[in-house]
């Protein structure tokens, strides 16, 4: 019990100090928060759009009623997915928030986002009998100009948040070539864009990973999701599960 006690107050006064050193920033206005005071700014937390009821029973996506099971796209195309749930809408309070991620070195915003995820879908996470937490992954030319992966700081810190932690494995999926930018593609364009783009290691496919959580950023098409998701399948792993931080409005 000693040593337990000793090694959360050492692990605590860590985390202080690294705050007191390398101050949070709020994930919104991106203003520096005061020393210990959470990871967002009480005022820009309700500018945020959290998905609300009813989703699309398939990717999670705000939809117009009760009656209607799917959003329109995934009512379109089937998905190999099983299904996904999203933290956020993905409007310009969101948009803002990504890009300065992406862009700006923000990782530490994934922390507010990894969090609330994890406290948020605590139990559909349980149900899903994950046994990894796979970032999308983007190609090493990408990762060199940014420095890290925003999707495997979104796995990691759902991961630390979680009672039962679910270990992030960057180990199986790999992006073995880059692509054009998705932003100006139609969907089809996009998976045409992504295809083959993906490969799992089917040798770290194990007993214990045959289900596997899916983690990006943002989802808007679903074009990587599905790219990601065939390739893992194709590795031997039974069923894809997503988390995303923001998904994109279109019912």
């Amino acid at each position: 019990m000693q040593r337990i006690l000793i090694r959360s107050y050492l692990e605590g006064a860590a985390e202080a100090l690294e705050e007191w050193f390398y101050p949070r920033r709020c994930p919104v206005c991106d203003q520096v928060l005061p020393f210990r005071s959470g990871t967002i700014c009480p005022g820009c937390f309700s500018k945020l759009s959290f998905t609300r009821s009813p989703v699309c029973r398939k990717c999670g996506k705000e939809v117009l009623g009760e009656s209607e099971e799917y959003c329109r796209d995934c009512s379109l195309k089937r998905k190999s997915f099983e299904y996904g749930f999203a933290l956020l809408n993905y409007d310009e309070t969101a948009r803002h928030s990504m890009a300065r991620i992406k862009y700006r070195g923000r990782r530490e915003y994934m922390d507010f986002y990894g969090e609330a995820i994890a406290a948020r879908y605590r139990k559909q996470i349980a149900r899903m009998e994950a046994g990894a937490l796979i970032p999308v992954p983007v190609h090493r030319k990408r990762r060199r100009e940014r420095g890290f992966n925003q999707a495997e700081a979104l796995a990691k810190a759902i991961s630390n948040h979680l009672a039962d932690p679910v270990p992030v494995r960057t180990d199986i999926l790999h992006r073995n070539k880059s692509t054009l930018p998705q932003k100006d593609l139609t969907a089809a364009e996009r998976l045409k864009n992504l295809s083959q783009a993906f490969e799992a290691d089917q040798s770290r496919i194990t007993a214990g990973v045959k289900h596997v959580i899916l983690v990006d950023d943002i989802y808007t098409t679903g074009s990587t999701a599905e790219a990601c998701t065939r390739a893992l399948l194709a590795a031997g792993v039974r069923k894809v599960y997503l988390l995303n931080a923001c998904i994109g409005h279109g019912r």
